[in-house]
């Protein structure tokens, strides 16, 4: 269990690492992946950027909280984190995203998530 805890803690860090990367660097198709296109170039640049500077930081914490403090910070941090793809779930609804996009990614996420979470306490 100590090694699928650790993987799924991990995974999910690098994951996060790489939406920041792509709302950075690709913001087009990864807003629309999100659930709510929006256009770069527009009034929805600087959202692209805090949205990827932002999941970035997830990442990098959630590494660090690994590495240097433990499993059980990382659960915390996870448990805690779990509270943005529920977020988005009800903002991707709210603002005309698919239904599919808000339960098959967003709200999958914090299940994910928060399984990662309960793993990490186990270790």
């Amino acid at each position: 269990m100590t090694a699928t805890a650790y993987t799924l803690a991990v995974l999910l860090d690098l994951f996060c690492l790489f939406l920041g990367y792509r709302f950075l660097f690709q913001p087009a198709p990864a807003a629309a992946g999100y659930g709510v296109p929006a256009r770069p170039d527009g009034d929805a640049g600087a959202y692209l950027s805090v949205k990827g500077s932002r999941d970035g930081a997830f990442g990098l914490v959630g590494l660090a909280l690994l590495v240097f403090a433990g499993a059980r910070a990382e659960a915390w941090f996870m448990l805690a984190v779990a509270l943005v793809p529920l977020c988005d779930t009800v903002i991707v609804l709210r603002h005309g995203g698919a239904r599919a996009v808000a339960f098959g990614v967003h709200f999958a996420t914090a299940v994910v998530v928060l399984i990662s979470a309960a793993l990490l306490f186990l270790v």
